[in-house]
């Protein structure tokens, strides 16, 4: 047994050798340093490679490009490389934003002023080139926006509005005043400067929605009126005719976060919390305002509907700015709206919508001493109001007509109403129609708007229309003298600023929804014409009446108060120089020719009822 495995262990050595000489055999002879060939206890284990070919092409040198720089203002990359450039065909750019181009003086004039360059370098102050602080490039690693904005808001108007002559303390500004209603003449000038902060984490340019969002927006007010009358910048005739205030306050604030993706179409729904700006329809005919609230919100089916689900608890309102103050109200407002584009139109989008507004009881005094809540009138007792709109409106084009309309039904209760001295069943309605068609750079305009009035102001139903806080952008808008205008009766306004309705409310953002009014019927004709892209003229008439007087009978102790408010005619210009909303100019005139109902309110012991005019300018700054 032995000598047989040593003869297999002897064949196997012999064809390792074999096998070992014929790999030797095949390679290049290596040539040894010569120690080695001298000495063979000195040969390496390994050996040396074999020499280079010299027929063989040497390896390709890496040529790092020219550092281009990225367009704009980028501000320094929140993102560290993590790969090297190995090659010539691949450079690796870790930084997607931040991509830089070559340096190219097109025109070869140095870049001047009023040249539009392509791959232009900004400056941190540059808002008309890409800027990291305006959003363009993030601020925080790929996805992280920071967008900072400045804008300032400058309204100067003079206006004619009626005022009484007496005061509470029967004095007047000059002796022997005989009219009750005396000089007209009034001018305010208003500023707001705002500072925004929108800090997000998402994808602008893309359809891809925010995951999260903090933004910040304090707001800086300061105010000036004129009048020509005493107490009317406050109940106190001792302190004169005119006015100046400032205000300050954290407008905007929120917090938001996407809850889901619901579909690969960027379909989402999301929540906001905090101070946030909310319009409930497409016009503002019944919510528009910037307050505390909890909202839910996103789209569904490729983003052609889209929904909301707010609840607003009201923060008190500042009297003379209009910004919200940092008290309470004690106002809880909930809103659910649906929308649905194409509805049976492509281009047409329809909604649907439910509010509902509880108004507490409160006995409130503004920042100029007058009466708020409840309204001076009657026998101003604190109420409650508990009112729900149904809502039905939709905007867009059928064919080649523009159309715009809402229908909205309010019912609820009114514990005790000032005027009607009892609580009220609440059931009022309101519809608007716009039709307006496209004819070259032209748009001609009609639109018509009805609210309901109560024919009976001593009963338990309640049948004038009013809003919650609205501001329609209709029939002119802010250049009507009837919306633009507060206009006063006895305690009260019978329209509020920025607003339509007679309402016969103290305040529009301090007081409660009167429901017991007069009602409104208007017929408008308007024309806006794009004179050149940056000017643009809008043009309108009114012709208005009251849907019901008694109200008003009842309320000003006067019998046979005829229908017809008058005609409002008003014109204006919309000017923006860079074609941007970085900068635009908006101006206006109008004329509220008086009808036989608003005479009979605003009657003289001498001489008719003059025509009352306003002139304004609005100016926009934004950066």
């Amino acid at each position: 047994m032995v000598p047989h495995m040593l003869a297999c262990r002897c064949w196997a050595v012999a064809l390792l050798t074999c096998l070992w000489v014929s790999a030797a055999a095949a390679q290049p002879a290596a040539v040894l340093p010569e120690s080695a060939q001298n000495d063979p206890l000195s040969r390496p284990i390994v050996s040396p490679p074999p020499p280079p070919d010299p027929g063989a092409k040497p390896p390709e040198e890496i040529k790092a490009p020219e550092p281009g720089v990225p367009l704009g203002f980028t501000g320094p990359t929140g993102i560290i490389p993590r790969d090297q450039q190995e090659n010539n065909d691949f450079i690796p750019v870790e930084d997607r934003w931040r991509i830089g181009f070559p340096f190219w003086d097109r025109y070869g004039k140095q870049f001047p002023i009023g040249y539009d360059y392509p791959y232009k370098i900004g400056h941190w102050w540059d808002a008309y080139n890409q800027n990291v602080l305006k959003g363009d490039y993030p601020i925080i690693g790929q996805h992280t926006f920071l967008e900072i904005s400045a804008v300032n808001f400058l309204i100067a108007e003079a206006r004619q509005v009626p005022t009484p002559a007496s005061g509470g303390f029967e004095s007047t500004a000059r002796p022997f005043e005989q009219e009750f209603f005396g000089r007209p003449n009034q001018s305010i000038i208003q500023n707001f400067t705002s500072l925004s902060f929108d800090l997000f984490h998402g994808d602008t340019k893309a359809f891809k929605p925010v995951d999260w969002r903090v933004k910040l927006t304090p707001v800086f007010n300061v105010n000036y009126l004129n009048t020509d009358e005493l107490a009317v910048v406050n109940p106190d005739v001792r302190r004169g005719t005119d006015r100046l205030r400032n205000w300050w306050t954290l407008q905007e604030y929120f917090v938001e976060t996407k809850i889901a993706d619901l579909s690969p179409d960027y379909d989402f729904v999301s929540v906001r919390v905090g101070s946030q700006f909310f319009s409930s329809d497409f016009r503002g005919f019944v919510f528009v305002d910037t307050n505390r609230a909890v909202r839910v919100f996103g789209n569904a089916f490729s983003n052609r509907d889209q929904y909301n689900l707010a609840f607003f608890r009201q923060a008190e309102k500042e009297t003379n700015s209009g910004l919200n103050s940092f008290s309470d109200r004690g106002q809880n407002i909930a809103i659910a709206n649906y929308y649905h584009q194409d509805f049976i139109w492509p281009g047409y989008t329809a909604q649907v919508s439910v509010h509902y507004n509880n108004d507490p009881k409160a006995f409130i005094f503004d920042k100029n001493s007058f009466l708020v809540r409840p309204d001076p009138t009657g026998v101003f007792q604190k109420h409650q109001i508990d009112a729900v709109y149904l809502g039905w409106a939709g905007d867009g084009h059928i064919n080649r007509f523009n159309i715009d309309h809402a229908f909205y039904w309010v019912l609820g209760r009114d514990s005790l109403n000032p005027i009607a001295n009892q609580a009220q069943d609440i059931s009022a309605q309101f519809a608007a129609l716009e039709v307006s068609y496209d004819r070259d750079w032209a748009r001609f305009r009609t639109s018509f708007m009805y609210a309901s009035g109560d024919s009976n102001p001593n009963n338990s139903h309640a049948t004038g229309f009013d809003s919650i806080l609205d501001n329609p952008n209709f029939a002119g808008g802010s250049f009507s003298y009837f919306q633009r205008q507060a206009i006063g009766l006895f305690g009260v306004n019978l329209t509020q600023r920025e607003s339509f309705l007679p309402d016969l409310r103290s305040s529009k953002i301090q007081g409660q929804s009167n429901f017991v009014n007069p009602g409104l019927l208007l017929f408008n004709l308007g024309a806006d014409f794009d004179i050149t892209p940056k000017l643009r003229s809008i043009n309108n008439v009114n012709l208005m009446w009251f849907n019901h007087t008694q109200v008003l009978e009842t309320f000003t102790f006067q019998d046979n108060i005829r229908n017809f408010i008058g005609t409002d005619v008003s014109t204006g210009v919309e000017y923006r120089p860079y074609l941007n909303n970085n900068i635009i100019v908006m101006a206006g005139a109008a004329v509220l020719f008086p009808g036989g109902g608003f005479k009979d309110l605003y009657n003289r012991l001498m001489g008719e009822v003059n025509p009352q005019m306003q002139a304004f300018m609005q100016v926009t700054l934004a950066y």
